[in-house]
């Protein structure tokens, strides 16, 4: 079926039963493709039944479909003219992960971070109405990202708007990546569990069964009509309906007939914007996936007839930080964890098996999370803050206004520094060093290396003078093979001594500034090796006491305001050049952390390159 499949149109064309046939091809294909490439392949599964039915009654060219996150779109993907090249995806070059408004017409809007889907839609809605165009806009929001605040601020907006071509499709299916958390989850899940809800349905589906086989197949549409009369009839007013949406559901997100059914009625007779609540299953039609949704919201390649993972259990940073985190709180019931539905990414899972009631997933709501944080401090409690560096970046201001302007010592320990890969940009972490080294009163340190992250980990259990960020890569943990010097805040370690030259490398990249001082000196006598560390407090004593006419600095944050930066704005009167290696200043795309280095020109043999040439 999926073969036939050349545009959306062909969907369009499509009896009921045959778009039933389509989804299972549909998830074949991206079950095989994950398997290969890896890929968020159980939200993916779950929104398979959702795609085809916005297609089938939507024209994705003239109304405005919004994935959120985008993690649940590679149905839409395949049946939007991208089927042949799905094989490349996440691959270098290839297609991305996410919703990309460059990859495809179909593309409405670029997304990546989550909660911004029903915002965008509402401007698209706005603005066909400005022109006159009784097309739609439909935001298709996954439950996790209801928890983001923003969601709700654009919900409050378009309420009060009561436009009438704005349609927002909640897909629930009581999972974020970790499992979604929260009052509001748990009010949209509450009556799919209730006893009388149940007790009816299991009454009336009992009853059908008692009818002839013909006349019981005539009667199970009317039976799933009832239900979802009784669903109506038993809910009480919505939070949506206080905002000022129509609401209707639950609807069964498997459904396709449904589906088709309910979102033609929404484009037909609504006055006014609509919330169509699905339940889904993440993770559909592949049993691996469906028993352990988790780890199958986002992994790399795995057998398909297992549902194991290919690659090898390796340490990374995210488990060295989890194992540190448990020792120190074993020592100290003053220290909790705190992430934004990042429990099992960060590293977190042990520390939430052993403390239970000392870790707080707040959802994904990464502004609250650092200001929840600032509250604790205030009480004497020790806040290590879980959350990716790219995600970071959502909570900006509260990193100013809420913490360093109070300098109040919190734990902001950044995931995902640097280049992380197949995510591709909306998931680099190469702007924590710069944004972080404008705000006053942070601490901001950066590990080379295992045993440095948990040196640091440990020295910021005692820190109460300010705020501290530790920003560390994505994957495998490198430990150190030589003896390095205990860390201290504001010091950076110098590992080999010369004159003349100096390799100055941060945290990762480090080895960088390590494998050019190595070639440096297989033809001169000596340069320093130095491991800076630290960005803030920024080391103008060591600095004060090298002996040198040129500077190299490898970072693996943007170019423009992080460490290089500062390395050249002290030298910017003395009588030494400054030469800095790090993420140029454009997007880069998804692809394999290496591959991405190399055609970039930062790699170090790169690097080497062009330093060989100065020199």
């Amino acid at each position: 079926m999926l073969d036939k499949i050349k545009s959306p149109a062909d969907v369009k064309k499509l009896s009921i039963p045959k778009l039933g046939k389509l989804a299972k091809d549909v998830r074949a294909r991206i079950i095989e493709v994950t398997a290969k490439n890896g890929g968020h392949i159980a939200p993916s599964l779950g929104a398979t039944d959702l795609a085809i039915a916005v297609l089938k009654i939507f024209d994705p060219l003239k109304d405005k479909i919004v994935w959120d996150v985008g993690h649940q779109s590679y149905a839409y993907k395949i049946l939007t003219e991208r089927n042949e090249e799905f094989s490349t995806l996440r691959q270098f070059k290839g297609l991305s992960g996410f919703n990309k408004i460059s990859e495809s017409k179909y593309d409405a809007f670029g997304v990546g971070h989550a909660s911004t889907s029903i915002s965008a839609a509402l401007g698209m809605a706005t603005a066909k109405q400005m022109k006159g165009d009784k097309h739609y806009a439909v935001a298709i929001i996954g439950d996790g990202a209801f928890t983001g605040g923003m969601a709700l601020e654009a919900m409050n907006h378009a309420g009060e708007s009561q436009l009438k071509n704005l349609i927002v499709i909640l897909n629930d299916n009581a999972m974020s990546i970790s499992k979604s958390v929260g009052a509001l989850q748990a009010s949209l899940t509450n009556l799919l569990v209730s006893r009388s809800y149940n007790f009816i349905r299991k009454i009336v589906w009992k009853v059908v069964q008692f009818f002839p086989y013909r006349i019981r197949r005539r009667l199970i549409l009317t039976a799933r009509r009832l239900e979802e009369n009784l669903v109506n009839t038993l809910a009480p007013e919505t939070i949506f309906e206080g905002l000022g949406f129509k609401y209707v559901g639950p609807i069964d997100g498997h459904s396709i007939p449904r589906l088709v059914k309910i979102l033609r009625k929404a484009k037909e007779n609504v006055d006014g914007p609509i919330l169509i609540h699905v339940v889904t299953k993440k993770g559909k039609g592949y049993e691996p996936a469906e028993s352990d949704a988790s780890r199958f919201h986002g992994l790399g390649p795995f057998d398909i007839e297992s549902g194991k993972s290919i690659s090898k259990p390796t340490e990374t940073y995210s488990k060295v930080f989890g194992n540190k985190l448990c020792e120190l709180a074993a020592k100290n019931d003053r220290i909790v964890a705190i992430t934004a539905a990042m429990t099992n990414g960060t590293g977190l899972s042990e520390f939430a098996e052993k403390f239970p009631n000392r870790i707080f997933d707040v959802g994904i709501a990464e502004e609250h999370a650092v200001t929840f944080a600032a509250g604790l401090v205030t009480e004497g409690i020790k806040p290590y803050v879980a959350i990716y560096s790219t995600f970071t970046q959502r909570a900006f201001d509260q990193l100013i206004h809420d913490v360093a302007l109070q300098n109040l010592p919190i734990v902001l320990c950044l995931d995902r520094a640097g280049l992380v890969g197949d995510d591709g940009a909306t998931h680099h972490g190469v702007f924590d060093l710069s944004y972080l080294n404008l705000i006053p009163n942070w601490q901001v340190w950066a590990p080379s290396n295992a045993e440095e992250l948990e040196m640091m980990l440990e020295k910021a259990e005692n820190y109460s003078d300010g705020p501290v960020a530790i920003r560390y890569p994505r994957g495998k943990a490198i430990r150190a093979t030589r003896k390095i010097a205990p860390f201290e805040p504001g010091k950076f370690e110098i590992v080999e001594t010369g004159e003349k030259v100096a390799f100055i490398g941060i945290g990762k990249n480090f080895g960088q500034a390590e494998f050019c001082y190595n070639e440096f000196i297989k033809n001169h006598k000596s340069a320093y090796l130095i491991n800076a560390r630290t960005l803030k407090p920024f080391d103008t004593e060591t600095l004060d006491m090298l002996n040198v006419e040129k500077v190299f600095t490898f970072e693996d944050n943007t170019i423009i305001g992080g460490f290089g930066s500062s390395v050249k704005n002290y030298y910017a009167d003395k009588d030494v050049k400054v030469y800095s290696f790090g993420i140029p200043d454009h997007f880069i795309e998804h692809g394999e952390v290496d591959l991405l280095e190399d055609y970039n020109g930062i790699s170090a043999e790169k690097n080497w390159e062009k330093i060989s040439k100065i020199i």
